[in-house]
C-alpha cells in the first residue's frame, strides 16, 4: 500500500516492545505512516496467545500491530547484537519496553546504539521509570493502576471490592505519551541533528493523565463533582450526565415528576422517594427517540450503556468506520480498530494485518540493509534469525 500521503512516511522505527505498551505506540506510527519493523523474538510476543485465532494470529496481537513487518531475532545469539547495530543505523525511531536494565545487558543501550546512530530517538517505556528506587519491578497495567491509587478510588466510589479495571489504561496512556515524546524529538532532531533517550514511566503517564488526582492531592473530595448514573429506560439502561439531585431538579422544572415528598420529611426521607421516582419515569421512556428528545428538553448528555460485543453497531462508529475488516490472511476478513486521526489534508489508516514470526527477515534485510541472499542465510543458520 503507497503511504505517499501519510504524514509519517519515511520514518523507518524498529519496535522491540511486547504486549501492549509500546506494541500500541508502534501500532499509531505504522497508522501514521511510519515503516515499523516489529523485532519479535523465537518464542514470542506473548499476546500470540490471547483472543480469537484466526490464519494462526490471534486477536490481541492483531490488534496492536496491524500494518507492521517482523523479523525475528534471537537477542541473545552471537552475531545478533551486530545485526541490531546494522538496523539501528538505518532507523529513526527505536521502542522498547523490557525492565530498565535489560537493554544494558543485551549490549544494546541507548549510548550503545547512538554510537552507531547519534540521530536515533529511542523511546524506553517502564513501569517506574529508568532512574528512582523502583526502576527494578516488573510492572503491567494492573499494578500500575493499584500504585497510582486508581483501584483504590474505583473500589472507593463503587462501594465494592479492590478489583482491576476493564482495560489496561495505563498501558495506553503511557505509550501515547511515548508516541507525544516520540514525535516531539522528531522535530526537536530536524533542529539539532541528535536523537533522544526518552524514559517514560508508566506509573508517571497515569498520574499525569488523571484528571481527578487534585481532588486527592488537595484533599478536596467532598467538592468534586456528584455522581452521575445510569437509569432503565423501554429503550434499554440510559446513563444521564447528572447527579440525582440535580436530574430532580431538572425533572421538576420541567413538570415531568410529582415529588411524592412532604415538606416535613427529612433530607434521608426524600432520597429514596425521588429517587424511586426518577426511576418509574425513566421507565415510561419507550424508545431512544423519546429519550433523546425529553433529555434535549432539560439540556442534559446522555449515553446508551452498549455492550462492546455490539459497538460496530453505535451509529457514530459505524459512520465514521471506526472499525473496519481488514484482510484476516485466511479468505476472508476480521474487525479491527482504525486509526482515530481524521486529517484535512493527509491520510492515516491501519494498513493492513498483522505478520507473523520473522514474515519479513529477508525483506527487510535486503531493502533496509542491501544484505545478500548468502547474508540472511548465514544468520539463519547462525540462530540469529527465525520464523514461524
Amino acid at each position: 500500500m503507497t503511504t505517499e500521503n501519510y504524514p509519517l512516511t519515511g520514518l523507518k522505527v524498529l519496535d522491540l516492545s511486547r504486549v501492549l505498551a509500546g506494541p500500541f505506540a508502534g501500532r499509531m506510527l505504522s497508522d501514521l505512516g511510519a515503516d515499523v519493523v516489529k523485532i519479535e523474538p523465537p518464542d514470542g510476543d506473548i499476546t500470540r496467545l490471547w483472543g480469537h485465532v484466526i490464519a494462526g494470529i490471534a486477536g490481541y496481537y492483531h490488534q496492536q500491530n496491524a500494518g507492521k513487518r517482523n523479523v525475528c531475532i534471537d537477542l541473545r545469539a552471537k552475531g545478533a547484537r551486530e545485526l541490531m547495530f546494522e538496523l539501528a543505523a538505518e532507523a529513526d525511531i527505536l521502542i522498547e519496553n523490557y525492565r530498565p536494565d535489560v537493554m544494558g545487558r543485551l549490549g544494546l543501550s541507548y549510548a550503545e546504539l547512538q554510537e552507531v546512530n547519534p540521530r536515533l530517538i529511542m523511546l524506553s517505556i517502564s513501569g517506574f521509570g529508568h532512574s528512582g528506587p523502583e526502576s527494578h519491578r516488573a510492572a503491567y497495567a494492573p499494578i500500575v493502576h493499584a500504585e497510582a491509587g486508581l483501584t483504590f478510588r474505583q473500589a472507593q466510589r463503587s462501594n465494592l471490592p479492590y478489583s482491576e479495571l476493564p482495560l489496561s489504561v495505563a498501558d495506553t496512556n503511557a505509550s501515547l505519551h511515548g508516541l507525544v515524546g516520540l514525535l516531539s524529538a522528531v522535530i526537536h532532531r530536524y533542529k539539532t541533528g541528535v536523537g533522544q533517550h526518552i524514559d517514560i514511566a508508566m506509573l508517571d503517564a497515569t498520574v499525569a493523565t488523571d484528571d481527578q488526582i487534585h481532588f486527592d492531592l488537595e484533599d478536596a473530595n467532598a467538592s468534586n463533582q456528584p455522581r452521575i448514573a445510569a437509569w432503565e429506560t423501554g429503550a434499554g439502561p440510559i446513563l444521564v450526565s447528572a447527579d440525582a439531585r440535580y436530574f430532580w431538579h431538572c425533572l421538576s422544572r420541567k413538570g415531568l415528576v410529582v415529588d411524592p415528598a412532604t415538606k416535613n420529611m427529612t433530607v434521608e426521607e426524600k432520597i429514596p422517594l425521588r429517587h424511586s421516582c426518577i426511576t418509574q419515569f425513566m421507565a415510561t421512556l419507550t424508545d431512544l427517540d423519546e429519550v433523546e428528545s425529553t433529555m434535549s428538553s432539560m439540556n442534559l448528555a446522555w449515553g446508551r450503556v452498549g455492550d462492546p460485543r455490539q459497538i460496530q453497531n453505535q451509529k457514530t462508529i459505524r459512520s465514521r468506520g471506526s472499525i473496519i475488516e481488514i484482510d484476516d490472511r485466511a479468505g476472508g476478513t476480521r474487525p479491527i480498530t482504525q486509526s482515530p486521526y481524521r486529517f484535512s489534508g493527509a491520510t492515516s489508516g491501519v494498513r493492513g494485518p498483522a505478520p507473523h514470526r520473522g514474515e519479513h527477515n529477508d525483506e527487510i534485510l535486503i531493502e533496509w540493509l542491501d544484505k545478500q541472499k548468502s547474508d540472511i542465510e548465514a544468520l539463519k543458520e547462525a540462530a540469529v534469525l527465525h520464523a514461524e
